[in-house]
């Protein structure tokens, strides 16, 4: 499955970036395939350590944060692999056909 999602702390001052950073060295550590991108952080996997490192992610802000909002979506499609880069490499072939 890909779960895109992103967790912002709120309550915790103007700037979020080195709590959400390490919302992301969670990620990365995980080693799950992901990226990160300015909106989305997005992993592959099953069910059960995606969801493991989303849960790992927001208490990672909760640490410094008193409140974390959580914004979530799911593409739950068992058994395939790949698709993190699967579907942004069609989309690239198709527009280097034009």
């Amino acid at each position: 499955m890909l779960v895109a999602f992103s967790v912002t702390p709120i309550g915790s001052g103007d700037s979020v970036g080195d709590a959400v950073a390490e919302a992301v060295r969670v990620v990365r550590a995980s080693g799950l395939p992901n990226r990160t991108d300015a909106m989305f952080t997005t992993i592959e996997g099953e069910w059960d350590e995606v969801m493991a490192v989303v849960k790992q992610a927001v208490d990672a802000v909760a640490a410094v944060s008193p409140r974390v909002s959580l914004s979530l979506k799911a593409d739950v499609r068992p058994g395939v692999t790949g698709a993190l880069t699967a579907k942004v490499e069609h989309i690239e072939r198709v527009l280097n056909q034009s």
